[in-house]
């Protein structure tokens, strides 16, 4: 199945301490989104993979803000099981290509959506949806490249994530609320897991 279409919402996380990876990737499980985009932001990102993947199986764990191909390869190691990236050059996409897991590579413009389609790459993250056009942009990229679908990324809000949703190229959509900085500090699972069911009822 594709990756856009195990979750209506992605949960896109940055993790400041590897040790509230296990409890939060439980949290979002329980609340209905599987899918969990784990950035390479902070020092603690590649052991929070490693940890989610061994211990929660039941999540699909994922590592996101990929730029470089040691990136890719330290990501693969850890356990990721995909790979997004914000935007897309040809030689980050022909290491996406041998990494071996499946991967959303980044576009913000026409003609890098061409460019990856021309490649057969049709799935693809939207990214910073919001600041580069948001629902508007992507529904008029409907009618000329039908068969390109997304993942849009960036600025989106619970209150917005339904309008990204009804249009018929967005398989998806990348939320970084689901995780509040302050709930993984303090450990609110309860809240994380309430935030991922309200996202989880989108669609």
């Amino acid at each position: 199945m594709s990756l856009l279409d195990l979750a209506p919402v992605v949960p896109v996380v940055v993790i400041e301490d590897a040790g509230t990876a296990v409890p939060m990737a439980r949290a979002l499980v329980a609340g209905g989104l599987p899918v969990i985009e784990v950035t390479l932001r902070t020092p603690a990102a590649l052991e929070a993979i490693a940890r989610i993947a061994e211990e929660v199986p039941e999540a699909t764990v994922g590592a996101g803000t990929i730029r470089t191909t040691d990136d890719i390869a330290a990501s693969v190691s850890a356990g990721a099981r995909f790979l997004v990236s914000p935007g897309t050059t040809l030689s980050l996409v022909e290491a996406l290509d041998s990494s071996g897991v499946p991967y959303l590579p980044g576009a913000a413009t026409v003609s890098e959506v061409m460019a990856l389609a021309e490649r057969g790459i049709k799935e693809l993250k939207f990214f910073p949806a919001e600041a580069a056009g948001g629902v508007p942009y992507l529904k008029s990229l409907s009618g000329p490249l039908p068969d390109v679908r997304f993942c849009p990324t960036g600025g989106i809000k619970p209150e917005t994530a339904r309008d990204y949703l009804a249009l018929p190229n967005v398989g998806c959509v990348g939320g970084s609320w689901l995780t509040p900085a302050d709930a993984l500090a303090a450990g609110d699972w309860g809240r994380v897991e309430k935030l991922a069911a309200e996202a989880a009822a989108l669609r």
